[in-house]
């Protein structure tokens, strides 16, 4: 597959006990000025799930479910908990890896979905000898695979509506909101977060068929309020949907981490009882056969152009 020795699979990481939830905050935010009161709340969501993230056996799932496909060696890092990446570059570098394609649980362009990923990468690398060259494959928002694992799991839910309302329910499709300095420079000329997100959805409701109506709103804010972050929230937006039902669809995410399982199905959930709006959501791309093989379409490809240095640039870092 292409000229590659290796495929590492390149997540953002999630604690898997009670008392990983705080370290793993604490490096998620490193440097970022975030209040430890609001560390202490989002370490509450967590500890609702028994101080676990999905994430990480999600990406074990993936990585089993990819092994029969790829006749390569399939390796895991994370950005922010175990397995790290460096430690990941180490054991590929005692292998005798020396040329890797990473594939990133993130679809999207943006500082904190694309640029961040590529540095900690680099990151790890220079901290390693030896560490094999490693080469980002391309954002996959609109790749058929993924468009078609969401437009089945889409169907799903809205086959779960009581009976009647599945044709008439109003798609609204949910991403991370980042600050809206952040979605402007996302991309080489700006703009490239929503515009991606609003491709990507523009393609599943096209895969439904019908005349859908479908809105994109956004999840998980976790700036200073004074910063302007993308709008509207879910919750602020489910009281204003003139239908019968809504089918929320995590079009932003790959799997289901905290943010999908507590602000979707916990939060996003009680504000739809509290107006008696019928909800339901539809799972990520998860281990999707289509999404499975999507991976090693992706291997097969000529190599990416990598991003330019000015790329998605990291925000300032200001004080909350």
């Amino acid at each position: 597959m292409g000229n590659y020795d290796a495929l590492l699979v390149v997540s953002f990481g999630g604690p898997e006990k009670p008392d990983d939830v705080m370290p793993f905050l604490e490096n998620v935010v490193r440097g970022r000025g975030i209040p430890r009161e609001r560390l202490l709340e989002v370490e509450a969501h967590y500890q609702r799930f028994g101080g676990v993230s999905p994430i990480n056996q999600q990406c074990r799932d993936l990585i089993a479910a990819l092994a029969p496909t790829i006749d390569l060696p399939i390796y895991w890092g994370n950005r922010n908990w175990h397995p790290y990446l460096e430690d990941t570059l180490r054991e590929m570098a005692r292998d005798g890896v020396r040329r890797a394609a990473a594939f990133v649980t993130s679809a999207y362009s943006s500082y904190s979905s694309c640029r961040q990923y590529i540095d900690d990468i680099a990151l790890a690398r220079a901290a390693v000898e030896g560490a094999p060259e490693v080469v980002k494959l391309r954002h996959y928002f609109d790749h058929p695979g993924f468009v078609a694992a969401m437009a089945d799991h889409t169907r799903e839910a809205l086959d779960r509506l009581p009976d009647g309302l599945g044709d008439s329910a109003r798609l609204v499709f949910t991403a991370h909101s980042i600050p809206v300095s952040m979605a402007e420079t996302s991309g080489e000329s700006g703009g490239a977060y929503e515009a991606q997100l609003r491709r990507a959805a523009t393609l599943v409701t096209a895969e439904l068929g019908g005349d859908r109506v479908w809105d994109l709103v956004w999840q998980s804010r976790s700036g200073a309020p004074h910063i302007p972050w993308l709008e509207p929230d879910v919750c602020d937006h489910l009281p204003e949907v003139d239908a019968p039902a809504v089918v929320l669809v995590p079009i932003g995410f790959v799997s289901d981490h905290m943010e999908v399982v507590y602000d979707l199905d916990v939060e996003a959930a009680a504000t739809a009882r509290k107006i008696g709006l019928p909800l339901v959501r539809a799972a990520t791309a998860g281990t999707h056969p289509r999404f499975v093989s999507m991976v090693s379409e992706l291997l097969a490809e000529p190599e990416p152009v990598a991003c330019s240095a000015t790329c998605c640039p990291a925000p300032p870092r200001r004080r909350g």
